[in-house]
Formats: structure tokens, C-alpha cells, sequence
């Protein structure tokens, strides 16, 4: 038995069965100690920001880490912006990344790198086992960091204390139980007082409070005291759709934003912080509320979130019903050419029951989330830290996490080639994917960030940078060369069709509708 083995063990006893990985030379150890553990479901990404990502989604919906398997500090850079996104979802994840022989360090060979310095941006808990007894005490401190606030992990794995031996009798380690903070008394008298004082408030919920049990008591809180709930810009995971508690999005364009909140006289935030332009922009503010609006806070991310938010109900006494979201009266779009309207209003129609939703549609899909409030009940998965090319890895993931759901992906074809290579793992682990590339041949955010700056007329060096339709992407060769079946769509009834076949039965379906 030596520490990869002991690694294997300690993760499975905790819990964590799901290994993505794309491992190089100084991991060998630890996957031929992966394949004498059945137990272990392993997953390979073709790049490590799809491992990364595909982690992300994967413990969004299992509220348990994942491990990633990643090679050395290079294989670790090229997932990180993906941990970025993982770190603002406040995703629980453990990456073993592997390094060189701790006495190989001293000659600098090609790969050796600052591990520690590479990981610690995006990580909480950063760790590294200099001997094989030492692996499994740290991946038991990794995983309880992990799920404490929750965060990311990064448990660095020299290939000798990999191979080291270690007692046959060695005993993996269980983590503490994870306890959640209570939220103090004085802070939900706080925010009680808010709410009563008859000023116009919103309930900025984040994290956990936008799961389906809290909002029904933030929606209690809300017809009781005439507050608006509100949810992040980004968050990790919203559950929605009809028959459960609605609630508005901070919107992403900063004047559209600035207008929704303008209203706003007091901001209670559970889980969340208080909403903030994603850029600075010339002349306008960077905090979306107004200066004098008062801001209180009831609870951070790793707070036990449901507890205050009934301790809150209780002290408001309110016990009356949650106003809730009712399926709306079907649209008639009529045939002709796909555009982002009609696009969202089909895809806003067609969510089966019980499914993931996951959405880096960025900016032709601004419309999807208030048109699907009262779709039938999903969840629903974001890109949370800005850092394009989660999509088609977080879709991956979920569906590992929840394979009995069907997962519907809505994708901009910009952001999309940055982890294309995602769609081999849907078709290799024959996940029950539906992707929708929203395939405008444009980074069309950054023509709306141009704007945004003043700058109304593209000249051909601009254009050349926005533009990506010289040559036009081909999702649809692209996605069959991955082992993923597709077609192309131009018009409603060619979208309508295709999508009618993808949901209707299992497995990776791709679908480009040309806008």
C-alpha cells in the first residue's frame, strides 16, 4: 500500500467517488491506484479547464466535492480560470495536483513550476504531502476546507509520497463533521428591523438561501413586509420554476442595473454581498445601490442560511403564504428566421421537468431568466466568475452529478471554443446533454462593452477582434467530430423540430441555431 492508495482511500471515505481528471507522468501512481478502486467513477477531460469546470457543476448539484486530477503547475494554469468561476460559485472541490519527486525539485526540471503561488489565488486550503504518510491526514483537511465555507482545495502530490510506502494497516482518515455557523441574533434583529421600517427593501439572497426551502421562507418574508427578493448577478445554483419562489436578477448591463436598483432604500443580504458593476465604466458608479441606501447583513456564504431565514419568519410572524411562480400561458411564434427573442421564448417553453438549466448564453441570453420563472421546476447553473468557457464542462458535470435529469445548456459559440473539447467527454460518458449554441458569429458582450465606453462605430481592427465569422465556426461538424450528434437550425420550425427530437429521448444532442 503507498499514499496514492491512502489518497484514494481517505477521498472515497469522505464521500468523493468522482475523479475528473487529465493526468500527466508524475500522477502514474495515483491512477494505477484509482484502477484498484472500483468505487471511484473516473472522467476524462481532454483539458484541464473542462476538468476543472466539470467539477464545478458536478458538486453544484451534489453538494459534495469532486476531485480534479491535475499535472503538475502547468496543468493546474490551464484550469484555473475555471477555478475562478468555482472559487465566486463557492464550489466545494479538491484538486491533487501532481509534482515532481520532492528530490527532484533541485535540478529545475522543464516542468517544475510554483505550485503553491499558481494555486493559492483560487484556492482556500492549499496543502502539500512532502511523504506518503502524510497524503492522507492532508486530503481529510482538504475536503473538510473544502466543505466548510465552501470553497476550493488544492492538495499538491509529489509522485514519491505517491509511491511511498506506507502501513498495510493504514487507516483512511474521516474528516469532522461540518458544522454550519449560526447567524447571530443581533443580525437577524437587524434585518427585522429593516423590514419593518416601511422604507423600500430588497432581500438579497445568495449561496444556499436560493435553494427551494429558503426561498419559500424569503417568500413568506416578502408577502408579510411588502420586500422584493433579489438574487446575485452571478450565483452557483437557483431552484426555480413553477410552483416555487420567483425572484428578480441584479442585471449584468450597469445602466439597465443601476435603473432596477435605483428604488432600493435598504438592502438586507443573506449569503451575498451588496451588488457591484462588473467593470468601471467612465463617469458611473461602481456599487449598483445608491450611497445612502442602508445595507444589512444577516449571515456570510458558510452560515447555516435556512436556520436565520426562519428565525427571521419567526420574528416577523410571518406565516402566510409565498406568492409563487405560475406557468405562464403559451406563446405563439410564428415560423421565420431564428432571432434572440423567438430563440429565448422557444428554449424558455421547452424545459422539461426536473431539469439542470445551464446557461453561459451571456448576452443573447438575457432574456431567458425572467421568460422561464414559471417553467416547469429546475435548476438552474450560471457562470459565476465572468471567466468565459464553463458552459459545456459545467453541463458535463451535472450531468454526472444527476444522471436520472436531463440537462438543457444554452451556449455562446464565442465563449464556447474556449472548452469545446468538453463535448468528447459528453459523448465518451454518454452524458444526457441538450447544448444550444447561440451562434451569433460575434463576441457580441465585448460590441456591447465598446458601447458601453462610448465607442458607437467599429472600424475594421475592432471589428476583426469582435467578430467571428471569418471563417464562421461550424458547431456542427465540430461537435460530430467530438462523438456528439447535431444539426443546424436557421428557422423556428428547424430549431422547433430539433429540439423536440434532442429532449425527447437520452444522450448528448448538440443543436446550432444560426441567429
Amino acid at each position: 500500500m503507498n499514499g496514492a492508495d491512502s489518497l484514494c482511500d481517505t477521498l472515497l471515505a469522505n464521500g468523493v467517488d468522482v475523479c475528473f481528471a487529465n493526468p500527466g507522468t508524475s500522477e502514474m501512481h495515483f491512477v494505477a491506484a484509482l484502477d484498484r478502486k472500483p468505487q471511484m467513477r473516473c472522467v476524462l477531460g481532454l483539458f484541464e479547464g473542462g476538468v476543472t469546470g466539470a467539477a464545478d457543476g458536478y458538486a453544484r448539484m451534489a453538494d459534495r466535492p469532486a476531485a480534479t486530477l491535475l499535472h503538475c503547475g502547468p496543468g493546474l494554469a490551464n484550469g484555473l480560470a475555471n477555478l475562478h468561476n468555482a472559487r465566486r460559485a463557492r464550489t466545494p472541490m479538491i484538486n491533487v495536483v501532481g509534482d515532481h519527486a520532492t528530490y527532484h525539485l533541485v535540478h529545475d526540471a522543464p516542468l517544475t513550476s510554483d505550485i503553491e503561488s499558481l494555486a493559492r489565488p483560487m484556492s482556500q486550503w492549499v496543502g502539500r504531502a512532502e511523504r506518503a504518510q502524510d497524503v492522507a491526514p492532508h486530503a481529510a483537511e482538504a475536503y473538510e476546507a473544502a466543505m466548510a465555507t465552501p470553497g476550493v482545495s488544492t492538495l499538491i502530490l509529489p509522485a514519491d509520497a505517491a509511491w511511498g510506502d506506507v502501513a498495510p494497516e493504514t487507516q483512511p482518515v474521516v474528516a469532522g463533521p461540518i458544522v454550519k455557523h449560526a447567524v447571530n441574533s443581533a443580525a437577524i434583529n437587524a434585518a427585522a428591523a429593516a423590514l419593518r421600517s416601511g422604507r423600500r427593501t430588497r432581500l438579497l439572497l445568495g449561496g444556499l438561501a436560493l435553494r427551494a426551502d429558503a426561498l419559500e421562507i424569503a417568500g413568506r418574508i416578502a408577502a408579510a413586509t411588502g420586500a422584493r427578493l433579489l438574487a446575485p448577478m452571478s450565483n452557483g445554483r437557483i431552484e426555480r420554476g413553477a410552483g416555487r419562489v420567483p425572484l428578480e436578477r441584479v442585471p449584468y448591463p450597469i445602466d439597465i442595473s443601476l435603473v432596477a436598483l435605483a428604488d432600493i432604500e435598504c438592502l438586507v443580504t443573506v449569503g451575498a454581498s451588496v451588488p457591484v458593476a462588473f467593470f468601471a465604466y467612465p463617469g458611473k458608479p461602481g456599487r449598483l445601490i445608491p450611497d445612502g441606501a442602508e445595507v444589512v447583513e444577516m449571515g456570510a456564504p458558510g452560515d447555516d442560511l435556512l436556520a436565520a431565514l426562519e428565525a427571521l419568519a419567526d420574528e416577523l410572524g410571518a406565516t402566510g403564504p409565498a406568492i409563487l411562480a405560475k406557468a405562464p400561458e403559451a406563446q405563439n411564434v410564428t415560423d421565420g428566421a431564428l432571432t434572440v427573442e423567438n430563440l429565448n421564448i422557444l428554449l424558455a417553453g421547452a424545459i422539461p421537468e426536473n431539469a439542470i438549466v445551464c446557461d453561459e448564453s451571456v448576452s443573447s441570453g438575457r432574456q431567458f431568466f425572467a421568460m422561464s420563472q414559471g417553467a416547469p421546476r429546475h435548476d438552474y447553473l450560471q457562470l459565476t466568475g465572468g471567466a468565459i468557457g464553463i458552459g459545456i464542462p459545467l453541463a458535463a458535470g451535472a450531468a454526472v452529478a444527476c444522471p436520472d435529469r436531463k440537462v438543457l445548456l444554452l451556449q455562446a459559440d464565442g465563449s464556447g471554443m474556449y472548452t469545446c473539447q468538453a463535448l468528447w467527454t459528453h459523448a465518451r460518458e454518454n452524458l444526457d446533454v441538450v447544448t444550444v449554441i447561440f451562434s451569433n458569429r460575434a463576441y457580441a458582450i465585448l460590441q456591447g462593452e465598446m458601447r458601453n465606453v462610448g465607442v458607437n462605430h467599429f472600424g475594421e481592427n475592432a471589428r476583426r477582434m469582435l467578430d467571428i465569422d471569418r471563417p464562421a465556426l461550424d458547431w456542427v461538424s465540430l461537435s460530430r467530430g467530438m462523438g456528439v450528434e447535431a444539426g443546424r437550425a436557421e428557422t423556428v420550425s428547424a430549431f422547433r423540430k430539433l429540439l423536440t427530437e434532442a429532449l425527447s429521448r437520452r444522450g448528448p444532442f448538440l443543436i446550432e441555431a444560426v441567429l
